[in-house]
């Protein structure tokens, strides 16, 4: 796998962890995308903590599993990579752009960006590219006409937030990957209690895991009030 930061990928974070509610058929063009197969290139957008990242994250993980060459970018720490630095990936068999919104008003950016989906879409056997965002292209902020136009020409898909059950079922895929049961009554207590975020509620599912295994306790309301001071 190619990445263009030192960084390393989530290992938590892949197709067996991503609970889909509703966006099976995002999952399914992801996955393919990752297999080499389908559209050259995908525009997903959702707001907030909607599982960009981490579809983006799954998709490496898969392609790197099959031996094939992912790089991901997440544009929003682009200040420590250099525009010229897509030059060449369409080469490659992946190519995720996270939060491509990041770089409205910049220039070189947005015209690498430009470039780059131009040369994927112009060589045989190129990589399969995949963009996130926010929003949907018009509503970036971005500032090269070309690249709006690109970006709302090809697939896009709208990733659906969870509602509370889906949450609810996110959290217990959580805890069953991580080896224990989360019971319905303790993850609407969290859902109830806690910011709605995903990321938020991960967390403090993580910590009760780990409050729990060192108490040799299992989950109940009061010891998730007790171990997160609700």
């Amino acid at each position: 796998m190619q990445l263009p930061l030192a960084v390393q990928l989530p290992d938590d974070e892949t197709f067996v962890s991503f609970y889909p509610g509703d966006n099976a058929q995002v999952v399914a063009a992801v996955k393919g995308a990752a297999r080499a197969e389908g559209k050259r290139v995908l525009y997903l957008w959702g707001k907030g903590m909607s599982g960009r990242s981490h579809l983006l994250h799954s998709a490496c993980a898969l392609a790197s599993e099959r031996g094939a060459a992912a790089a991901y970018l997440p544009l929003k720490s682009r200040e420590q990579m250099a525009p010229a630095m897509l030059e060449g990936m369409e080469k490659l068999a992946l190519v995720c752009i996270d939060d491509v919104g990041a770089i409205a008003g910049d220039d070189a950016w947005e015209r690498q960006v430009f470039d780059l989906y131009n040369r994927t879409l112009e060589t045989r056997d190129g990589a399969h590219l995949i963009i996130t965002a926010e929003a949907p292209p018009q509503q970036l902020g971005l500032v090269l006409p070309d690249l709006i136009s690109r970006l709302d020409w090809g697939v896009t898909y709208q990733l659906q937030p969870l509602d509370d059950e889906g949450k609810l079922a996110a959290l217990q895929l959580r805890a069953g990957l991580r080896g224990f049961m989360l019971p319905d009554d303790v993850g609407r207590f969290l859902l109830n209690r806690l910011s709605r975020d995903m990321r938020s509620l991960f967390e403090a599912l993580d910590a009760l895991d780990t409050a729990s295994i060192a108490a040799q306790r299992k989950l109940t309301i009061p010891f998730v009030k007790q171990t997160l001071e609700l």
